[in-house]
């Protein structure tokens, strides 16, 4: 049996055991290439002996999760996609946040008519919908895998069955650094924009956060945020960092990022997290000075 070890949490100023880790994927988990840490997969049986689940959090959908999730071996944990707009376990939904459809309705509108060279990607659950395959619809298929359905947008978003998790939206930077700018005019109060590249525009319910998702995983598990493990190497992984009991920041990550976190460990091009996972989870050692 896997020994689960107790570390120093200096937020609590007490001794905490760590019962989930919650990690993002790219420029976490995944190096460079793309390829998965070389060291993680094997450490996945311990922390199954231990029960302590390993949750994958992303901006991926969850067609982009799955298949490293499955090479893991940790299909039965819980993922948390679009930024935690949807977090699911197998075919159950634990938890999700979809755009609000009228202010979705406007955005469409505004889009067509003061911005129509945009490519509009809309995720609904497992659904990746364009209007028409564009440039930059191939490329994000290429980087992602998944392969988009061509269909009317504005019939789609109009129908009110239909839920949407995310919007994103595609063009060069120029233009899209503009549309933020123009969007911020705008009254959306229950949508939130935010860039994830210079030209990649996200666009989610404003309760949408890896720390929301990190709030919500703790009250499925019954757990204290003090057990649990945070990693990450983006901006957008701090909120969910500075509140978990042991937020681990990577070594490829900002200043910023580490700054916010408990513990800096190696990069993703240097197997990283399962670095941290060996030290701050499963080493042999009995106390752990973070």
């Amino acid at each position: 049996m896997a020994k689960q070890l107790f570390y120093f949490n200096k937020k609590e100023k007490n001794m905490s055991v760590i019962k989930l880790i919650m990690s993002d994927i790219d420029g976490t988990i995944l190096d460079k290439n793309h390829q998965l840490d070389s060291h993680l997969i094997e450490l996945m049986p311990l922390l199954k002996q231990c029960d302590i689940p390993f949750v994958l959090a992303s901006a991926r959908s969850p067609l982009g999760i799955a298949p490293i999730s499955k090479e893991l071996g940790i299909t039965e944990c819980p993922i948390a996609c679009y930024n935690g707009a949807l977090i699911s376990l197998g075919d159950k939904i634990l938890r999700q946040h979809t755009i609000n459809k009228k202010e979705l309705l406007l955005l469409h509108d505004f889009l067509k008519k003061e911005f129509p060279t945009v490519s509009i990607n809309v995720y609904s659950g497992k659904d990746w919908l364009v209007n028409t395959i564009d440039e930059w619809v191939e490329i994000e298929a290429t980087i992602t895998g998944e392969s988009p359905k061509v269909t009317s947008l504005a019939d789609f978003i109009k129908d009110e069955k239909t839920l949407v998790h995310k919007l994103l939206l595609i063009d060069n930077t120029d233009t899209i650094q503009k549309l933020q700018k123009n969007l911020s005019s705008i009254d959306f109060p229950q949508t939130n924009f935010y860039l994830s590249k210079d030209n990649y525009l996200e666009v989610t319910h404003n309760q949408v956060s890896k720390k929301q998702a990190l709030l919500e995983l703790a009250k499925y598990y019954q757990l204290s945020l003090s057990e649990i493990m945070t990693i990450g190497d983006n901006y957008n992984d701090i909120p969910m960092i500075e509140t978990s009991g042991l937020g681990v920041a990577m070594g490829n990550a900002p200043t910023d990022v580490k700054t916010c976190a408990n513990t800096v460990t190696d990069s993703n091009d240097q197997n990283g997290v399962s670095k941290a996972i060996k030290l701050y989870v499963l080493s042999e050692s009995s106390q752990l000075n973070i």
